[in-house]
């Protein structure tokens, strides 16, 4: 009998995830396996979120006839160990292309026979690349390629996941430990269920999503963070419009971006970008309290650490004041930002601070978001505002 080991890492979810369906396809035996590696300390919001993904998934396996075993440790190491222990002939992985996750990637590949599988984006990073290049720099002309692009079809829920015999899985929060409350419940059924409660609105997402008063958006990027929903689904979901899909592939965009240029998190994505940083200890504190006196701006690092989510025109003030306004290094912008988003990972954080700092892949490296005119056309009646200043 084959047995096929299925590592789960940003594809908590069990439709449309390619890895665990080819493995229920081509084995007799699954082993579902998440690996918790102590060397990251996850922030108490995405601990909590991922503690409820967790329990989520096993729920969602065990509806399935299987089980999801939880593990702390050097994943290489854990999940050799683990695969020899069951008998796994292949290890199975959603690819993804963060430096850490290639690390990861490459140390799996060593120890084991490791097949990676798309997922974590609706295009793999590589799979349109310009005319003579490895990556697209400029958003648009990617997003026509990729529109154009044939896409795969999502994948079906297996009907039965089937463990080793004797295997059993494990309390997610027995293994990793509790978390406090999160402001969002983490895992794909609540996932799936806010896309339920947004769909009936996503036909006005174009209109509203810059609406800072009205709930407009989605809300379901710290789901796509965490795999809890298919960016693919969602894509090709004939509810969702295309002005969302096209956030999407901002989404897909940076990934790509991530996979040409690994330094994105740490280095100037531009040549010859500024790197004459202001040091403001004081004003960066006043900036990450919410406590700058200009009102947009408190009021979108406000919402941040009362939500661990802040609206994306908030969150381009908020860069753009910290930056621009007090020349502070856009790197301690993200780094506060990861620390405190339920939805940050390096590609997007990164890219979109990058990007509003006129360090990354804008076309206007000197633009500026003005706090008080961004509120006067989308926030005119002080709402958004004073909802967070309060």
């Amino acid at each position: 009998m084959r047995t096929v080991m299925v590592v789960f890492t940003r594809d908590l979810r069990v439709r449309d995830n390619p890895a665990l369906a080819t493995a229920c396809r081509v084995a007799d035996r699954v082993v579902p396996l998440f690996v918790a590696d102590p060397a990251i300390e996850a922030p108490p919001g995405r601990a909590r979120f991922l503690l409820d993904a967790l329990t989520d998934l096993r729920a969602s396996l065990r509806d399935l006839g299987g089980d999801l075993l939880v593990r702390r440790g050097d994943p290489a190491e854990v999940i050799a160990r683990t695969a020899r222990e069951a008998g796994a002939s292949q290890v199975a992985m959603a690819e993804d292309v963060s430096a850490y996750a290639r690390r990861r990637q490459r140390r799996v590949g060593e120890v084991a026979e490791l097949r990676l599988f798309p997922g974590v984006t609706v295009l793999p990073a590589g799979a349109v690349r310009p005319a003579g290049g490895d990556h697209y720099k400029v958003f648009t002309p990617y997003w026509r390629s990729w529109s154009a692009s044939p896409w795969r079809k999502p994948e079906e829920v297996p009907a039965r996941v089937v463990l080793p015999e004797g295997w059993r899985g494990d309390d997610p929060r027995a293994v990793l430990g509790e978390a406090p409350p999160a402001p969002v419940t983490g895992g794909e059924s609540a996932g799936l269920a806010r896309l339920e409660d947004w769909a009936p609105r996503a036909g006005d997402y174009a209109g509203l999503h810059d609406a800072l008063a009205e709930d407009g958006t989605s809300r379901l990027s710290p789901y796509l963070r965490f795999g809890c929903v298919s960016p693919l689904e969602l894509a090709t979901d004939p509810r969702v419009p295309e002005a969302f899909v096209r956030q999407l592939c901002w989404r897909d965009f940076y990934h790509q971006l991530l996979a040409a240029f690994p330094r994105l998190g740490t280095e100037n994505f531009r040549p010859g970008a500024r790197e004459d940083w202001a040091d403001d200890p004081e004003g960066l504190a006043a900036w990450k309290a919410g406590e700058t006196g200009v009102a947009l701006v408190d009021a979108g690092m406000r919402q941040l650490l009362a939500e661990g989510w802040m609206h994306n025109r908030a969150r381009m003030v908020t860069a753009s004041h910290l930056t621009k306004t007090l020349g502070v290094d856009w790197r301690e912008g993200a780094a506060w930002f990861a620390r405190h988003l339920l939805d940050a990972d390096v590609a997007n954080n990164c890219g979109n601070w990058q990007w509003t700092a006129g360090t990354g892949t804008d076309a206007r490296p000197h633009r500026r978001f003005n706090p008080e005119r961004q509120r006067e056309r989308f926030d005119p009646e002080r709402v958004y505002v004073d909802r967070w200043r309060a």
